[in-house]
């Protein structure tokens, strides 16, 4: 299975930014579909953002929730063999763990069409 390490998070006042990187050491990293989640304490972990190449890999899909619509961006760098989320206008509510994970098929949302999880970076914003 392929190890996702994601790194980034710290803490940061609302209305700044925060870019998390997920990387891996996979030579096939780059052919994925990828998507991040974040999970709050107490909370089911919820879906953020998700890049899903078209057929032929010609191009990339983006999806992002409606709560981080227009405030988070997926950014895919194949020459570092990173997926990032660049995130702006901070809010408390964006206080999670955040994960990066692999889609294998069903809804890009969904957590069940992931796995390779990555260990999870926390983001923590103060008000």
């Amino acid at each position: 299975q392929v190890q996702l390490v994601e790194s980034g998070g710290g803490l940061v006042q609302a209305g700044g930014s925060l870019r998390l990187s997920c990387g891996a050491s996979d030579r096939t990293f780059s052919m994925y579909d990828m998507g991040w989640f974040r999970q709050a304490p107490g909370q089911e972990r919820e879906f953020v953002g998700a890049f899903l190449w078209s057929v032929g890999r010609t191009y990339g899909r983006l999806y992002y929730a409606d709560s981080v619509k227009g405030r988070f961006t997926i950014l895919r760098d194949n020459a570092k063999n990173t997926v990032d989320l660049q995130m702006n206008s901070l809010k408390p509510e964006d206080t999670a763990a955040y994960y990066c994970a692999i889609h294998r098929g069903g809804s890009y949302y969904d957590t069940n069409g992931y796995d390779s999880w990555g260990q999870g970076t926390q983001v923590t914003v103060s008000s």
